[in-house]
């Protein structure tokens, strides 16, 4: 538990100081923002404040900072640390600068900011992988809180038909007609989740491995997980830390801010509170799979079963949505296991609907289609929804579709993350200030990115000296292009 405390106060410094370093660089003024000069009544909207903090948290959080986190500590304690340093440092930094720059760019989405400061061939290739990436976040975000939600009452196609329905509306209509109505509900339960559970870890104040225990791979010699800590944890642990699918998201609340300097507690804000989450469910994790946790809070029934079996391991028996269900009803009861679990779906479902609305945007904004009339925002949804269904389909079908599909959202968000972090590299290095705060973080998602597709099983599967010689070619290619590219300019 110690380690956790000084992650969470570390969170908190970050934001507190951090940020405003991250704001002071970027220079936010009282210039017209786009919802003002744009304003459509649809996408172009000034929102309050609040309203708009609530929309960024809960449309960058997903079940990434749950499922992703759990996920993430079966490599051990170095979790806590990519994180903290993760988060501060790269996540809200990017979550901030890309957000801040759709804002100066009349809230453009992250395929036309590529085009602009990377170039077109950069823009093509982002254009299919931000829109394969939403739609399938949004699949996902549609069938995991389906499977949750069942668990309470009705069964998993109910939920998939009621979620789907909703999505279509959500996309559809002005984002302050459902989105900006339905959004303070879910963000009251999500945060009911993340403080009930915060009191019961202080409650119990369990004995957990600790950071200092050791930084290594603890999952490899326990759950028999293949893989090196690097660079698997940093893929399996995206949203939380640092996350490219924010890039596709902040543009929607560009679209929404009435003055640029709210954008420190909005963008940057909403990323600290996003990794406080993971870090709540980190923990979680710690407690159940390396602190026995799973015998105190599984009924003897369930117990029975995974001792009686010898063929799954701990975590290939407890998936993560699993452990959502179990800790809720062991940990609150009855009661509030039922607030916290809708907690645990407001995250997903309010991601996945503006999934789909970030496909419509951008289908707009490429092909230069008005939003204002109802008809041409059908025009763009229904060849969306008629591929999300058959994506859905698969899902459904496929006994391993939930860890399959994770994988490779994994690695795309951090692709994304990558070339936002360089975009925003650019545009500071343009207007002339201190460009490293992004640099860094870049290079680095660069370095994890590159690694995990060369080496990991899913992709080319390479041996791990090669792929780590490729990736220190094409990192150091990239960094000469940009320092020959700066030099020019």
């Amino acid at each position: 538990m110690i380690t956790f405390i000084i992650a969470l106060v570390a969170l908190l410094l970050g934001f507190m100081v951090y940020s405003r370093v991250a704001e002071r660089v970027f220079g936010p003024d009282d210039r017209p923002t786009p919802a003002v000069h744009k304003a459509d009544g649809v996408d172009y909207i000034v929102l309050p404040t609040w309203r708009i903090f609530m929309i960024q948290f809960l449309n960058i959080a997903g079940t990434g900072p749950i499922f992703g986190a759990i996920m993430g500590m079966w490599y051990g304690p170095a979790a806590y640390l990519w994180i903290v340093l993760g988060c501060v440092f790269g996540g809200a930094v990017h979550d901030y600068m890309s957000g801040m720059i759709s804002l100066r760019n009349g809230g453009a989405s992250l395929p036309e900011l590529t085009g602009k400061y990377l170039g077109k061939t950069a823009r093509a290739v982002l254009m299919v992988v931000t829109v394969g990436l939403l739609l399938v976040a949004g699949v996902v975000f549609i069938y995991s809180p389906a499977v949750i939600l069942s668990s309470m009452w009705g069964d998993i196609m109910m939920w998939i038909v009621i979620i789907f329905c909703y999505y279509i509306l959500a996309t559809m209509l002005p984002i302050s007609k459902v989105i900006g109505r339905v959004y303070p509900f879910f963000g009251a339960a999500m945060l009911f989740m993340v403080a009930a559970l915060l009191v019961v870890l202080f409650v119990k104040q369990p004995v957990l491995p600790e950071a200092w225990d050791g930084f290594y791979n603890w999952g490899a010699e326990r759950f028999q997980m293949k893989g090196d800590l690097f660079p698997a944890l940093f893929v399996t642990l995206a949203c939380g830390a640092v996350s490219g699918f924010h890039a596709t998201q902040s543009p929607m609340m560009a679209r929404c801010l009435p003055n640029e300097k709210m954008g420190r507690p909005i963008f940057y804000g909403a990323m600290i509170t996003e990794g406080l989450v993971a870090l709540v469910w980190c923990t979680v994790s710690n407690y159940f799979f390396f602190a026995d946790g799973w015998r105190e809070v599984c009924p003897p029934e369930l117990i029975a079963k995974f001792e009686g079996q010898q063929a799954l391991t701990l975590i290939q028996f407890f998936d993560a949505p699993q452990v959502v269900n179990i800790i809720c009803m062991g940990w609150l009861g009855v009661a509030g296991s039922v607030l916290a679990i809708l907690g645990v779906v407001a995250a997903p479902i309010t991601t996945g609907d503006t999934c789909f609305r970030s496909v419509r945007l951008i289908f707009a904004e490429t092909f230069h289609v008005s939003q204002q009339k109802v008809s041409r925002r059908l025009l763009i949804s229904l060849p969306i929804f008629g591929v999300a269904l058959l994506m859905l389909i698969w899902q459904i079908t496929s006994p391993d579709g939930f860890r399959t599909v994770w994988q490779y959202m994994g690695w795309g968000t951090q692709f994304l993350a990558a070339v936002s972090l360089w975009i925003c590299t650019v545009y500071l290095a343009r207007k002339q200030k201190f460009y490293w705060m992004t640099l860094v973080p870049a290079v680095f998602m660069t370095v994890v990115c590159t690694a995990f597709i060369l080496v990991s099983p899913i992709a080319f599967g390479l041996p791990k000296l090669l792929s780590y010689v490729v990736t220190a070619v094409f990192t150091l290619s990239l960094i000469a292009a940009f320092v020959y590219w700066k030099r020019k300019q």
